[in-house]
Formats: structure tokens, sequence, C-alpha cells
């Protein structure tokens, strides 16, 4: 933290310089941490609601370690795509840390984190094969302090699976629908509910999926109304998506 600069925008809002709006505005900037490798932003959470995300993919173990040491005392600590050598490494220094192996997801709760959001995100996936990426955006709802239920391998080769569940589908505040193949159960389920629906492609499929882009393509072309696709695989994305709108 920059402390001079941060003493002298206190000392101003003191003698009444800077307003303390002004000074909220100026905060929202303020401050990183210089790891070296990382840059970490403690403010996040004063901007978006939530701390810095850890994405793993590519980094060290040690360097995963280092981000979960700076962000540890900001509430709950979110490490997402981590492998299996760096789930030991958190849970070597922080033993309470929970590892989601399916979602590939690191979590550590903090003692103060708010209560639950009681509004229901509902996590659908079209087969069993999506259920990892699913996972990612359960454990992102969770831990950003949402109340997740699931309902897996409802595809449309077998719709029927998925109308036994209408009373399911209408309970919930906001609906995650995860599939691979031809993509098309968002739209499936954007037609039966009147509440917004968050499309994740995966890059579940043959070869003519092209690794999720058939999918992909599918959900963006979608001809039921309040239907929105993220990325491929993009589990996290979704999870947060839904928090921003649950709340």
């Amino acid at each position: 933290m920059y402390r001079d600069r941060l003493a002298s925008l206190l000392n101003s809002v003191k003698d009444g310089s800077v307003s303390p709006e002004a000074a909220m505005k100026d905060l929202e900037n303020l401050p990183f941490e210089d790891l070296g490798f990382a840059n970490i932003d403690h403010h996040r959470s004063l901007r978006k609601g939530f701390p810095e995300v850890i994405f793993c993919q590519n980094k060290t173990c040690e360097q995963v370690v280092a981000i979960f040491d700076s962000l540890i005392d900001e509430g709950n600590v979110l490490a997402t795509r981590a492998s299996e050598d760096m789930f030991e490494a958190v849970q070597g220094k922080y033993p309470e840390a929970e590892v989601n192996v399916a979602a590939r997801t690191i979590v550590h709760r903090h003692a103060q984190a708010p209560p639950q959001n009681e509004n229901t995100i509902l996590v659908v996936t079209a087969g069993t094969s999506d259920i990892p990426v699913a996972e990612e955006a359960v454990v992102t709802a969770d831990v950003m302090g949402n109340t997740t239920e699931t309902l897996f391998d409802v595809g449309v080769a077998g719709i029927h699976r998925l109308f036994g569940n209408k009373e399911k589908l209408d309970a919930a505040n906001v609906l995650i629908v995860v599939a691979g193949m031809d993509g098309a159960l968002p739209a499936v389920v954007g037609g039966l509910v009147d509440r917004p629906v968050i499309a994740v492609p995966t890059s579940v499929g043959y070869g003519a999926s092209f690794q999720g882009v058939a999918p992909l393509l599918t959900m963006m072309n979608a001809c039921a109304p309040g239907v929105v696709a993220v990325n491929i695989d993009n589990g996290f994305g979704a999870g947060y998506f839904a928090s921003i709108i649950n709340g």
C-alpha cells in the first residue's frame, strides 16, 4: 500500500480540502502490491464487490501461494484452473483451504465473509461430461455469497429429464446452462423460464464441434430471448456474472 499517498489523502479529507466522495473515487484505484511477478489489486473488492481472483494456469506453485498470502486477509479467496501440485502447495500452508478437483478450484473462506444470498442460482448441464465446467461456475457463485443448486445431465437427447424438473427451473433466480455437442440446451431452457439464462459452451464433443466453437455459435444464435453466452469452458465467467445479477 502506498502509505504516504494514502496518509496525504486522509489528511486532505480531514482538513476539508478533499470531499469524502472524491477520496472514495481516488481510493477505487488504490492500492496495488508489487510482488515482482504480479501486481495484486487490493481494492478490487471496492470496485467490483469481490477480491481479485487467482487464475493459476501457467503460474508456478510458489507464485500461487504468494498471491494467496497477499489476499488472505481481504475476504474469500478464489483460485481457478489450479493443478494438483497447487492444491498440495496451498493446503500445505492453509490446511483449511477447500479444493474442488473437478472444478480445479481452491477456496479459502474468510471468517467474516457475508451471509449467503437466499436467491438461488441454478447450474444445469446437458451431460455428465459438462460437469467440470459447471462445477467451476458453482464454486465461483458460492464463494461470492450465493445459494447454488445443480441439475446435471438433462440435455436434449432426453428432453423429458429437463421437463421433469420444471419446478426447479422456475424456482431459480438466475440459471447457468452448460452444454457441449450441439449446445442446444440453453435456448430450450430460455424458452421455458422468465429469468436470465447464462449459456456456457464446453469443448466436449466430436470433431465437428470444433472444441466448443459449434455450441458457442449455437448459443449466440439462440432464438429464445433472455439468453447470453460466455466463452468456451468459462464456468468462472458465468458464475461471476450470475452473482452480479443475483445480488
